[in-house]
C-alpha cells in the first residue's frame, strides 16, 4: 500500500478585524487646503484674513476689511487687490477701495481704473474715480510744495506769498471741497470786548452725535454737555464761546440750510444766548460743500460765527487766533506769524482742532510740531485743541501751554497718561477760560458741573509766567 506524503507550510492568520467597531479602523485624514489668497498677507495678519474670507455677512466683512487694512495698508495691498477681483458685495468692494485708495503703487492705480471702467456698481466706480483724483491732485500739489520750498530758500518773500496763495487753492482741489478763495479770506482783526475788561469764555470740542444710532440727531452725551453748559451760563454768564472742530459728524454740513442745523445746533446751543466762534475739524471737511456751508451759515445764525477757516479777534486782555489745522498752508502760517507779531494783547490764545502734543489716541502731530510750534513758542500763551475725545493738559514748551478739550459729545476714547501729561481724563464735558490782565485760568467741567481740573497762568509785570494748580 502506497503512502502519500504531503508537505504543508503553515502561515499564522492575520489579526482579525474588529467588525463590531469599524470606527477604530485607521482612516486617512482629509487634506485641508489653505486659501491661496492668505499667502499674500503677512503671517501676523493671516488669522484676520481667515476670519474675513469665512465671514458671510457683508456688513461684518466690510468691517473686517477696514480693520485689516487700517494698520498697514501697504502690507495688505496684494491681498486686497486679489479680493477686489472676486468680491461680490459692492459694500465690501467700497471698503477695499477705501483701504488701498491712497496708495500710489501702479497696481493700485490700475485696479482703480478697472473699477471706474467696469464695476457693476456705480457707487463703487465713483469712489474709485475719487481716489484716482486725490492721488493725481496730491502729486500736482507736491510739485507746488517743492516750488514753495525753493522760493523760501531763495529768500524772496513776494514770490513766497504768491505761491502760498496758490497753494490754498490746491489744498481745496486735493480735498475735493468747494471752497472758493473769497471764503478763505480772513477778515481784519475785530473786537468783542474792551481790553480793560475781564472775560469768561466757554470752549467745546468734538460734540458730534454721541451715542445716537440716528446720525441726524444729537446723541445723549452731546445733550448732557449742552444742558450742563446752559446751567453754567445761567449761574455765571460767559461772554462768548469757542468750538474746537468736528462740529458735525460724520461729514460736516451739506449746505447752510441743512436740516441738521436745527437738531445738532440750534436746539442745543441757541438757548445759551452766546456767539460761538468756530474752527473746522477733519469731519467738517469730509463733505465737499461742508466748509463753505459752515462759513455761510454765519450769515443767518444768531449764535454761529465762522468768518473764514482762520481768523483773529480780541476780547478783554486777550487776542484769539482761530486756525484751520486740517492743512496748515503756507499762507495761513504767514498770516499767523504776522498777526502774532502785530498783537499787543497781554494774552494770546491760539485754538484749532488738532493737538500739537497729545497723550490720547492720535498722539503728537509731527506736522504741527514742525510748522506751527515754532511760530507759537515765545509768542502765544495757550494752544487749545480737540480731536482726541478726552480732556488733557500737556507739559508746556517754555511759556506755551497745551490743552485738549474734545469731550463735547463724541464717543469717548481712553486717555492714558504719557510723558507730557499733566492731567488727562476720559469724560464728557467742557472747558472754560477766565482771563484778566494778570491771570488766565483753564478749567474742565463734567456734565454734573463738577470741577474736574483747573490750571492758572499768571502774568506779572515782568511778563514771566507762573503756573499754579488749584
Amino acid at each position: 500500500m502506497a503512502v502519500l506524503l504531503f508537505a504543508v507550510s503553515f502561515t499564522p492568520p492575520a489579526a482579525p478585524l474588529n467588525l463590531m467597531r469599524p470606527e477604530r479602523a485607521q482612516q486617512k485624514e482629509p487634506t485641508v487646503t489653505e486659501d491661496p489668497r492668505l499667502s499674500k498677507l503677512p503671517p501676523a495678519q493671516r488669522e484676520r484674513g481667515r476670519a474675513l474670507l469665512g465671514e458671510r455677512d457683508e456688513t461684518k466683512r466690510a468691517a473686517l476689511v477696514a480693520a485689516l487694512g487700517k494698520k498697514d495698508p501697504l502690507a495688505t495691498m496684494e491681498f486686497m487687490l486679489t479680493l477686489l477681483e472676486t468680491e461680490p458685495s459692492a459694500a465690501v468692494r467700497r471698503a477695499i477701495i477705501n483701504s488701498i485708495g491712497e496708495l500710489s503703487q501702479p497696481q493700485v492705480h490700475q485696479a482703480l481704473e478697472r473699477c471706474v471702467s467696469s464695476d457693476a456698481d456705480a457707487g463703487v466706480a465713483l469712489l474709485a474715480l475719487e481716489k484716482l483724483r486725490q492721488q493725481q491732485m496730491s502729486n500736482l500739489k507736491e510739485l507746488l510744495t517743492r516750488r514753495i520750498e525753493t522760493a523760501q530758500r531763495s529768500g524772496d518773500p513776494a514770490v513766497g506769498r504768491l505761491l502760498a496763495q496758490g497753494q490754498e487753492r490746491w489744498i481745496s482741489l486735493v480735498n475735493g471741497t468747494m471752497l472758493p478763495s473769497f471764503l478763505r479770506a480772513s477778515p481784519p482783526v475785530f473786537s468783542l470786548k474792551g481790553s480793560d475788561r475781564s472775560i469768561r469764555v466757554l470752549t467745546l470740542g468734538d460734540f458730534g452725535y454721541g451715542a445716537s444710532e440716528n446720525r441726524s440727531l444729537a446723541g445723549e452725551p452731546q445733550k448732557r454737555v449742552a444742558v450742563a453748559m446752559l446751567q453754567a451760563q445761567r449761574a455765571q454768564p460767559f461772554d462768548f464761546a469757542l468750538t474746537l472742530g468736528d462740529n458735525f459728524y460724520p461729514d460736516g454740513m451739506l449746505s447752510p440750510t441743512d436740516a441738521r442745523w436745527v437738531t445738532l445746533w440750534q436746539e442745543l446751543y441757541d438757548p445759551l444766548g452766546l456767539k460761538f466762534y468756530a474752527t473746522l475739524g477733519n469731519h467738517d471737511w469730509h463733505a465737499e460743500d461742508s466748509p463753505a456751508a459752515e462759513i455761510l451759515y454765519s450769515q443767518s445764525s444768531q449764535s454761529w460765527r465762522l468768518p473764514s477757516p482762520y481768523y483773529t479777534f480780541t476780547a478783554g486782555p486777550a487776542q484769539f487766533f482761530a486756525l484751520d489745522t486740517n492743512e496748515v498752508s503756507e499762507a495761513q502760517l504767514l498770516w499767523l506769524k504776522e498777526a502774532l507779531t502785530q498783537s499787543r494783547a497781554p494774552w494770546k490764545v491760539v485754538y484749532g482742532h488738532h493737538p500739537i502734543y497729545s497723550g490720547g489716541e492720535h498722539g503728537d502731530n509731527p506736522t504741527l510740531i514742525e510748522k506751527l510750534l515754532p511760530l507759537l513758542k515765545g509768542q502765544a500763551d495757550v494752544y487749545l485743541a480737540g480731536h482726541d475725545h478726552d480732556m488733557q493738559h500737556l507739559k508746556p514748551e517754555g511759556t506755551l501751554h497745551f490743552f485738549v478739550n474734545g469731550a463735547g459729545g463724541a464717543v469717548l476714547r481712553p486717555s492714558p497718561p504719557g510723558e507730557r501729561t499733566i492731567f488727562s481724563l476720559s469724560s464728557n464735558g467742557f472747558a472754560t477760560l477766565e482771563v484778566d490782565a494778570q491771570k488766565l485760568a483753564v478749567t474742565f467741567f463734567g456734565t454734573d458741573l463738577k470741577r474736574l481740573y483747573s490750571y492758572t497762568l499768571s502774568k506779572p509785570a515782568s511778563a514771566a509766567h507762573q503756573g499754579a494748580h488749584r
